[in-house]
């Protein structure tokens, strides 16, 4: 199995399971309420959804790895993980994707909630995948 199926098996992977765990078994909405707020009561809930998330995540990206005999290293699984944990952290506070949209010429979209949209909820969830790209990238390279 070359390092491009690697990264297809490990992106398709990771893109399921960040749906399933960010909208469905990975994030109680209290957490999804909570975890942007201040001190330890937000920090609080940001870690309990990003240890329910990457529960689900592990299980979906090792059933993945077992089943189609993919040839991940431990180095690889763990690096990347790790780096969709810590990204996950920082871009779920809100402050940075708030940040990055007003400091990029998008302070109307970061503040769009009209028509079914919301600017900030679509510029998380594509930060995140752009993250969990590079953790395949990791995965397929390690």
């Amino acid at each position: 199995m070359n390092d491009a199926t690697v990264f297809a098996a490990m992106a398709a992977t990771l893109y399921a399971g960040h749906q399933l765990a960010d909208h469905v078994l990975g994030q109680t909405d209290t957490q999804a309420a909570h975890k942007a707020l201040p001190g330890w009561h937000g920090w609080r809930h940001l870690l309990g959804h990003v240890a329910m998330y990457h529960a689900v995540l592990t299980a979906m990206v090792l059933t993945t790895v077992l089943a189609l005999h993919i040839p991940a290293s431990p180095a690889g699984l763990i690096t990347a993980l790790t780096v969709s944990a810590v990204t996950h952290a920082f871009l779920d506070r809100r402050w940075p994707v708030r940040w990055l949209l007003e400091h990029t010429g998008s302070t109307p979209f970061s503040r769009l909630a009209d028509h079914g949209l919301n600017g900030m909820y679509l510029a998380d969830q594509s930060l995140h995948y752009g993250c969990l790209w590079l953790a395949a990238l990791l995965i397929a390279a390690l």
